[in-house]
């Protein structure tokens, strides 16, 4: 255990850590005991694979200086995979493999699409959640880096390929739903997807990914892979001329960064209850850059803050001012960028050097 947590080198980074285990092990028992409703407690396992979502593209943008704008794309892709397992499990409760999904006997489909037949199995259904992102990210990513495009051309282009990919999957011949994508879940692993006490375990899963995720980003930044990583992003030219492949190291970040969102999707979808073409839409991918500018570019913990503190205010302000949550969105975003260019964190931080007192 003592190994395991050497990636945490200050004691301010452990009690972090252990405080979001602390809560991941307290939201399920105060919803076995009826504190909070099962719907409350799915919307917290949403925002714990919204956050996943945000480190993994911290980890690009704020450690390697790479914008992404479509982190959405391999969230989705990570969803449909998984999705593909759960829609399977519907029909004559998955026992029987003629048993096609709603919307293919809706198309006229008389027997299961090729590639959908081995997402009987789950085991299979976790592993293309990972390597379905990853494979994406991979062939972009070669063909980009290789090419050295960078900065704002590299934003264009993943947004020019999320773009593609929603129209694409809004497309009812593609065999994933057209627009409506995937829903009406009823079985996860054997287990009622709707109960109670499988929505404690979604989370607890959920849980477990982000402390993993933050485990493993600790990790990085403490290896030569880390600080090859940040130097890239401080002055790309200067590592070439040390005689690193930028090109490699770059690629297996987004790889990586992919797969860590594939997963993300993968848990979200069974908690939200539905995946379509809207997730890989691009303004998607503009709500994950909002989110990790305001917790804070390039820290561990401001990821997860911004995209619970956003996602908390968007539940309320969908509610109360339907009308006014993109106004108040761009508002934030312009805040940020004018006066909190380092996000919550990095306010927090330069308010504890402020007030800090001055040593003798």
């Amino acid at each position: 255990m003592i190994s395991a947590l050497k990636p945490f080198e200050k004691k301010s980074e452990l009690i972090i850590f252990f405080s979001l285990l602390g809560f991941i092990i307290a939201m399920p028992l105060l919803n076995s005991a009826g504190a909070i409703s099962s719907y409350q407690l799915g919307n917290w396992g949403k925002y714990l694979c919204y956050a996943v979502v945000a480190m993994s593209l911290n980890m690009l943008w704020g450690y390697t200086g790479l914008l992404c704008l479509g982190q959405c794309l391999f969230f989705a892709l990570g969803g449909y995979a998984f999705g593909m397992y759960l829609m399977l499990m519907i029909g004559e409760l998955g026992q029987y493999q003629n048993s096609l999904p709603d919307f293919m006997v809706f198309l006229g489909y008389e027997k299961l699409p090729a590639h959908w037949v081995p997402f009987y199995s789950p085991w299979f259904a976790i592993l293309m959640v990972m390597v379905v992102p990853g494979t994406v990210a991979f062939t972009f990513g070669f063909l980009a880096f290789r090419s050295r495009i960078k900065g704002v051309y590299f934003s264009i282009l993943t947004q020019a390929l999320t773009y593609a990919a929603a129209l694409l999957f809004f497309r009812n011949d593609t065999t994933f739903g057209g627009n409506n994508g995937f829903t009406d879940f009823k079985l996860i692993f054997g287990a009622d997807i709707r109960s109670a006490a499988t929505g404690r375990w979604l989370f607890i899963a959920s849980g477990t990914l982000l402390l993993s995720v933050y485990w493993l980003i600790s990790w990085l930044l403490t290896t030569k892979l880390g600080k090859v990583q940040q130097a890239i992003r401080d002055s790309e030219n200067r590592v070439r001329f040390s005689g690193y492949s930028t090109t490699h190291f770059k690629l297996f970040i987004f790889v990586i960064s992919a797969m860590i969102a594939g997963l993300a999707g993968a848990l979200y979808v069974p908690q939200a209850g539905i995946i379509n073409p809207g997730e890989m839409w691009p303004a998607k991918g503009l709500d994950i850059v909002v989110w990790v500018a305001v917790g804070g570019r390039g820290t561990k913990l401001g990821p997860i803050i911004g995209a619970v503190l956003v996602n908390l205010l968007r539940s309320y302000t969908t509610s109360a001012f339907p009308e006014s949550w993109l106004l108040i969105l761009g508002g934030i975003f312009v805040i940020v960028v004018l006066f909190m260019p380092d996000g919550i964190v990095g306010l927090v931080n330069r308010l504890r050097e402020k007030f800090k007192r001055p040593t003798v």
